[in-house]
């Protein structure tokens, strides 16, 4: 699979991150986790993605951490936005992962200028997070977010502190939204211009769920047909990234690997053929989809 360099950090993460929330469910069980995590380092995973709120995910993959935690990029976060509660949340992270350390800690699901401001200001999470790198407890600080803002925020994130890495929503049906796409446009040029490392989330997002029962446990409504997602991952990765995090569907999990292994670059008329063909069967404000035109 291919790698990139995850901007400052070096690392050189392949295009797709393991996505523990996967196997996080409590229906699940810890033979099903043990089987994806062989699957996705079978296929060369060398990045994993997690948080205290994907369900057991942390008790899923902390029994690996021994055997593999050299050989893994490792991203945890925290939706604390104090510095206390974020300094117990990294504790709580570390004692149900089994780890002593990170590789990359990040502010989850900051996509408003409200919680963007609570972690930031006197006695927020950020000064946490400071303090864990400055006690060796991780390398390298983010953030993440979700929500037609999360663009915008992340850019203001940029000028308030020195982030070395951000994640965020990108997929053909989200870029529908031009609003979105020119702010995410202007994200992604000035993450580049800082050496940041860009994680994109959603790959498979195609729109919302409206009155429809879910079939897959994501809060979108995700591609499911493997030519579908060969398109919708080809475009994601075709765009000015780094690596992206695997949905949250373990259903999906095998086909994503399958077209991240054989990805190739889209021309720019591929890339627009990818984008008109996108038709939401509902939208999805939470994303900032439109609805099909």
């Amino acid at each position: 699979m291919e790698k990139r360099r995850l901007g400052r950090t070096g690392h050189e993460s392949t295009i797709v991150t393991f996505g523990a929330i996967s196997v996080g469910k409590k229906e699940d069980n810890q033979e099903m986790a043990d089987e994806a995590i062989e699957m996705v380092l079978q296929h060369g995973i060398n990045h994993f993605d997690i948080a205290p709120g994907y369900g057991l995910a942390m008790e899923r993959v902390a029994p690996w951490m021994p055997k593999i935690r050299d050989k893994i990029f490792l991203g945890a976060k925290t939706t604390k936005r104090t510095r206390d509660e974020a300094r117990e949340s990294i504790d709580e992270c570390m004692k149900r992962l089994n780890v002593d350390k990170f590789d990359l800690f990040q502010h989850h699901g900051i996509g408003t200028m409200e919680e963007l401001d609570k972690a930031t200001a006197p006695g927020g999470a950020l000064e946490a997070l400071i303090e864990l790198r400055e006690q060796g407890g991780t390398k390298w600080l983010g953030i993440t977010g979700h929500g037609p803002d999360a663009p915008k925020v992340h850019l203001e994130a940029l000028r308030r502190f020195d982030f070395d890495t951000i994640m965020f929503p990108v997929s053909a049906a989200i870029f529908r939204n031009d609003d979105y796409r020119r702010d995410a446009e202007a994200l992604f040029a000035e993450a580049h211009r800082r050496d940041v490392g860009i994680q994109t989330i959603k790959m498979l997002a195609r729109g919302g769920w409206g009155d429809h029962e879910r079939d897959h446990p994501v809060w979108y409504d995700p591609h499911r047909d493997q030519d579908e997602i060969d398109k919708a991952l080809w475009w994601q990765q075709s765009q000015p990234i780094h690596t992206a995090p695997s949905t949250g569907s373990l259903a999906l999990l095998p086909k994503i690997l399958d077209a991240a292994e054989r990805f190739r670059p889209l021309s720019p008329v591929e890339q627009q053929a990818v984008l008109d063909s996108q038709s939401p069967p509902h939208p999805e404000p939470g994303l900032g989809i439109p609805a099909a035109a």
